[in-house]
Parts: structure tokens; C-alpha cells; sequence
């Protein structure tokens, strides 16, 4: 088949394998990884290169600006804790857990390659842990904080990564050499990001075609990274603390009519991405496969396996590990947290510790190491089999054994869903209370019957519109946006509350022909 008959076909297989994903509630990123698998053994299967230099950009920084532009600054401030226990001690653990195990099974690997290898496996994946706790209702804190993880343990895995490549590179790096300019690294990548969120929003404001608006978004996002690559900062922390800034104000600066295509395109392309990922990393494992010895391929099924079980219980031991320190500072008074349930139970520490299924990052920063790197090939067979193996072994069995331990959630965001609902609803009220037409009466009966239902029904909320499309609705409907941006901002309501009442509200503006 061609390469366009390829692309294609894969496509088409993709989507086949998230549906049953979603029929048997497993995360389709684990049939992707399968997948993959296949793809490197199907007879007159294609072998597609791509540039390592481009496999970040392509791959990380888009899926990045997705997650972070959702992510919530009040639940990371309230879970700062152990999601920067995760960030730091967990990927910095694995890491060396990792590139200890390496060395150790093929001693002539050199350290700052091992090194290599533990930071490319050590940041597990937001986009496999959510598809499993989209199934399930896990407690709400429990997900801020695997969420929180995900999306910040990938900047630390990358600066680990960058300085053991740079070390091959260098053969001899001192780090009283490297450390300022990796802390100027950092503190330019914030300044950088922030910079962006100020400026770049000026420039999406006046692209109001659709289309166009999406494909600036897209380039804006790629233009980012690749400045902060060549300005020698992180490209991860930079797209994140940029993505995060705007996503503050974004809401009110992008109409209802290109934020929800917008959100629809930026969710497929995330999807495509994974996909294309997971099939060219594939793609590598037949050539790598060929060129191994029967030994040496034996050899290194050996490594990946051990490896592989090393990431599986660094994170748990090191997940107990903080569970009964904290306990322990809690119990002599040292340590007096605002929220007695931010110490997870023992089942809940075992969740946290089985969230840990490797994917798309793992696969990029592998597919990304320069050709000529020393134990490349291993280092790219092994970061494929960690994939497969947590996502197979850990995606599989997480969903049963969340099921198992019974765990609760008492829907806070039900709860500010509600309350959010109720004020917007009467801030619309008040924006159409003066009018005496026979709509706005029609229309204040719709959204008093709304707030009669707020607390009874989280999931419910405005109608698509009794009314022909006209005005009225709309400054009803602006004056209700503007009554829960006021309730984001001053923390009331989080993000999540926030967007599942703003969702509810563009398509209330669209219906009015807005």
C-alpha cells in the first residue's frame, strides 16, 4: 500500500481500537501500544522516518498545551504536596532506580546514557491515567493530584534528560559548570511562558475566522517551543506555564463560536498524535529487531523486563514511603495539613502508585535521542516495552481494582456546578428583568425553571433555546459569563466547575445565533 493508504488505514484502526477501549473500559492508549507491536511485524508494513530533533515538538508540545490550558492553578496550589513530591522525588528515584539497573545488566553502557534512559521512562501519562479515570469515580483530590503529576513531572523528567544527553555530547560536564544555566533555564522559561501568555493573546484576538483562528493557535503553540529550544530553555516548562496563564483570561477574550470547535479540534489532534506516536516508534522496533543477535535480543528483552518492573515499584515504594512520613509528622505534630484527607489511605496509595502507565512523552524523548547515541537502540526498545508493559499490566487491572477497593467521590465539582448555575442563572435574571416584552417574560419563566432544578440536577441546566435567536438571550446569557468568571476568579468555583457551566453556556450562545 501506498503511505497515504497507510495513513489511512491506521487511522481507521485507531479509532476501531479506542471504541472497543471504551466498550470493555480499558485506555485506548494500551491498544495503541499493542498496536505498535503489530505494526513492527506485519509483512511489507511501511518504515517511516522522522527527524528526532522534530519528535518533541511535534509530539509533546501540542498534547502539553491541551493538558495544561485545563489544568486548575487552585487545585495545584491545594495539592502542592504530593504533587510536588511526584514531580521531583519520584521521577528523580526512578531515574536513578533505573539507570542503576541499566548499568548494572550492560555494564559497558555509560552512566550519562543510563541516565538518559531512567529520565525517558520515569514521567507517567496523563492521557492513559484520565482514560481510565474518566470510567470511574475516583475521589476528587485523588485525581487533582495524578492530573497535577502528569502534567508537571514531564518538565523535570525533560531537564534530567536534556543534561545526560548534553553530558554524552560533552563526554566531560562538571556540574558547577551546568547548574547556573539550567537555574537561569528555568527562571527564563517562566519569564518566557508569562511573556507569551501577555502578547500572543493580542495576536488570537484579532484572527476571528475559524479556520484561521485554529491554525494560529496550532503554530503560536509550535513557535513557543521552538523559541524557547533555541534561547537554550525548557520548551515543556515554557509551553506550560504559557498554556496555563492564558487559559486564566482565554475564556473571555474567545467567543462561544471558535472556542467550541477549537476545544473539538485540539481533542482530535491529541488523539492523531498518540496514534501517529505509537505506530512510528513501532515502526523502529523491526529494524532494531533485525539487526539484534539471537543473544543480544534475549539480552535486552531481559533488561527491558527488569527495568520495567523497577519503574512499577520505585513509585510504589516511594509512594509508601511518603504516605507513612506524613502519617508519622502528623502523628508527633509536626505536620498539621489544612485537609486531613491530603494523606491518602493505604488503598488510595495504591491507587496513585498503579496510576503510573507510561506513553506519549516517554515515546517522543526516546524517538527524539540524536542517531549516533550511545545504546540508542536499547534505550528505544526499552522505553517501547515500558510503555507496553504498564499500559498492558497496569491499564488493564486498574479499573477493576479501583472497583475492588470501593473508593468514593463526593462530587465537589457537582457541587459548585450547582452553585455556579444558581448565580449565573439569576445574574441572567437580573439582565432581562426590566424588559416588559412577552420574550423576556418567556425567557425569565425558562431560567427560573433552571434554578429550581440547580440543586437537584448538576448535570442539568438551560435549555438549547425556546426562543427564536435574538438578543435578548444573548445579553441574558453575557451577563451569566460574566457572573462565573467573577466566581473563578475569586476561587469560589474551580476549573472544572468553570468549564462545564461555560460549555453549557456556548451552547445556549450558539442557539441564540451567537
Amino acid at each position: 500500500m501506498s503511505t497515504f493508504e497507510w495513513i489511512i488505514a491506521l487511522l481507521l484502526g485507531a479509532v476501531a481500537l479506542s471504541a472497543l477501549g471504551r466498550r470493555i473500559k480499558v485506555p485506548y492508549p494500551t491498544f495503541l501500544a499493542i498496536g505498535g507491536v503489530l505494526i513492527a511485524f506485519v509483512p511489507n508494513s511501511p518504515s517511516w522516518a522522522l527527524e528526532p530533533d522534530l519528535a518533541l515538538a511535534l509530539f509533546v508540545a501540542p498534547v502539553l498545551m491541551d493538558a495544561a490550558f485545563d489544568t486548575s492553578l487552585r487545585d495545584l496550589r491545594n495539592n502542592w504536596v504530593p504533587v510536588s513530591t511526584l514531580v521531583v522525588a519520584a521521577v528523580g528515584l526512578t531515574t536513578v532506580g533505573v539507570a542503576f539497573v541499566a548499568h548494572r545488566l550492560i555494564p559497558d553502557m555509560p552512566w550519562a546514557a543510563a541516565v538518559a534512559l531512567g529520565a525517558i521512562v520515569a514521567p507517567p501519562d496523563a492521557a492513559a491515567a484520565v482514560a481510565i479515570l474518566s470510567q470511574v469515580k475516583l475521589p476528587y483530590r485523588m485525581v487533582k493530584v495524578l492530573e497535577g503529576e502528569s502534567l508537571l513531572n514531564d518538565a523535570s523528567a525533560l531537564l534530567i534528560y536534556r543534561i545526560a544527553v548534553g553530558a554524552v555530547a560533552m563526554e566531560h560536564l562538571k556540574w558547577s559548570e551546568v547548574a547556573p544555566t539550567i537555574a537561569l533555564g528555568l527562571v527564563g522559561s517562566v519569564i518566557a511562558g508569562l511573556l507569551a501568555a501577555r502578547i500572543i493573546p493580542l495576536l488570537l484576538e484579532r484572527v476571528t475566522e475559524v479556520p484561521s483562528a485554529i491554525i494560529v493557535q496550532f503554530a503560536t503553540t509550535f513557535m513557543i517551543w521552538i523559541a524557547a529550544e533555541h534561547l537554550g530553555l525548557s520548551g515543556i516548562l515554557t509551553i506550560v506555564i504559557y498554556a496555563i496563564a492564558i487559559a486564566q483570561t482565554a475564556p473571555a477574550r474567545m467567543p462561544a463560536r471558535l472556542r467550541v470547535p477549537s476545544y473539538a479540534v485540539w481533542e482530535t489532534t491529541v488523539f492523531v498524535l498518540n496514534v501517529l506516536a505509537f505506530m512510528l516508534i513501532g515502526m523502529q522496533m523491526r529494524p532494531i529487531w533485525a539487526r539484534l543477535d539471537e543473544d543480544v535480543r534475549w539480552e535486552y528483552c531481559v533488561a527491558a523486563g527488569w527495568i520495567l518492573l523497577t519503574v512499577i515499584l520505585v513509585r510504589l515504594a516511594w509512594i509508601t514511603f511518603y504516605r507513612t512520613t506524613l502519617r508519622v509528622l502528623i502523628a508527633h505534630g509536626i505536620y498539621h495539613p489544612k485537609d486531613p484527607k491530603q494523606v491518602a489511605s493505604p488503598k488510595g496509595g495504591l491507587i496513585i502508585s498503579w496510576c503510573g502507565m507510561r506513553g506519549l512523552v516517554t515515546l517522543a524523548t526516546a524517538f527524539a535521542l540524536p542517531e549516533g547515541f550511545p545504546y540508542r537502540d536499547f534505550i528505544l526498545f526499552s522505553a517501547f516495552a515500558v510503555v507496553l508493559g504498564t499500559l498492558v499490566v497496569q491499564g488493564l487491572t486498574l479499573r477493576p481494582l479501583i472497583l475492588a477497593f470501593g473508593l468514593k467521590d463526593d462530587d465537589p465539582v457537582g457541587a459548585e456546578v450547582a452553585r455556579a448555575r444558581a448565580v449565573a442563572y439569576r445574574a441572567a435574571l437580573d439582565a432581562i428583568e426590566d424588559d416588559p416584552s412577552e420574550e423576556a417574560e418567556i425567557l425569565r419563566l425558562e431560567y427560573r425553571a433552571v434554578l429550581m432544578r440547580a440543586d437537584d440536577d448538576p448535570n442539568g441546566g438551560i435549555t438549547n433555546g425556546e426562543l427564536p435567536a435574538d438578543p435578548l438571550r444573548r445579553r441574558a446569557i453575557e451577563a451569566a459569563r460574566k457572573s462565573i468568571f467573577s466566581l473563578r476568579a475569586t476561587e469560589v468555583i474551580g476549573d472544572d466547575a468553570f468549564h462545564r457551566v461555560e460549555e453549557e453556556l456556548d451552547r445556549a450562545e450558539l442557539s441564540a445565533g451567537g
